[in-house]
């Protein structure tokens, strides 16, 4: 079904649903072309409708999918260092996915890019294996620290660095993870990172 909401006068004269075919026609006073909308879609009629995650027409209306969700989980599977952790980024590198609604978590990269505006939720769990340095590791927005866990217990074989928080993030900002202080060089298995669209703004 295709919902439609008013809130304010709309330049639309009609609004047909058909059900059977999942789309939606709408037509301007100055019968243009219409509009097609293909599958569950959110017709927001808006003086001033916003184009963050949505496609805007020339009748100022904003387009929505309803059923839009964005979630990913990566894992570490391996204890071995990847040649990358040698760069001087020192990004925390996955190389399994859990799960990835939307692909919007780059394995390779290991960077979560988000695909509209709003409040998200990140979580980390980052394991040293027989390492007894302290490793720090911070939570980036678009390269700059937002939150930081600690690891440093020297008498234990595994350890983790664990923390997670809600952002506000905006279309195609970049979320990823640092090691910042320390080294991995006993490997990180069973580390995990973790994210999903609470709801969008």
């Amino acid at each position: 079904m295709v919902p439609a909401r008013c809130p304010g006068p709309c330049a639309i004269l009609a609004l047909v649903l058909l059900v059977g075919y999942r789309a939606a026609f709408c037509l301007s006073q100055n019968d243009t072309e219409p509009i097609v909308l293909e599958g569950k879609c959110l017709v927001v009629c808006d003086s001033n409708p916003s184009s963050d995650g949505g496609v805007t027409s020339s009748l100022g209306i904003s387009v929505r999918s309803a059923g839009a969700k964005v979630a990913f989980s990566a894992v570490r599977g391996t204890n071995h260092e990847p040649s990358e952790m040698s760069n001087t980024s020192m990004t925390i590198y996955f190389d399994q996915v859990l799960v990835n609604i939307g692909n919007h978590f780059d394995l390779k990269a290991s960077v979560f890019l988000a695909p509209r505006r709003g409040i998200y939720s990140f979580s980390f769990h980052v394991v040293k294996v027989y390492n007894r340095q302290t490793i720090q590791v911070n939570l980036l927005q678009n390269d700059y620290p937002v939150i930081s866990a600690f690891a440093g217990d020297q008498d234990v074989t595994r350890e983790a660095a664990s923390n997670g928080v809600l952002l506000m993030v905006e279309r195609e900002d970049r979320v990823s993870l640092k090691l910042e202080r320390g080294t991995l060089m006993g490997g990180w298995k069973y580390s995990t990172f973790s994210g999903f669209l609470v709801f969008p703004l």
